[in-house]
């Protein structure tokens, strides 16, 4: 398995963990407190920077595989675009 098959697996893996730590926190009553709360915070916190680095990757992954069919189309229209020739100089 590639280094971003890892990546992805353990970003999900730290997703479940952050969230199922602050719905712990809040079935056992420990988020009523001042502590408890800084907790569910960091740790939905965690789960959110996690689930913001997945979407980026599924993104970039979709991205990469429509990519390179759509370069060629872009190619080929630069290169049919003329660069207007410059005016003669006035001869004096």
């Amino acid at each position: 398995m590639s280094d971003r098959g890892f990546l992805f697996l353990f970003s999900l893996l730290m997703i479940a963990a952050g969230v199922g730590s602050a719905a712990y926190l809040v079935a056992t009553g420990q988020a009523g407190t001042v502590d408890g709360l800084f907790l569910v915070l960091t740790a939905l916190l965690l789960a959110l920077v996690f689930a913001l680095y997945v979407i980026y990757m599924i993104r970039r992954a979709m991205e990469l595989a429509k990519g390179p069919a759509a370069q060629p189309a872009k190619a080929a229209a630069a290169k049919t675009a003329t660069k207007p020739s410059p005016a003669p100089a006035a001869q004096a």
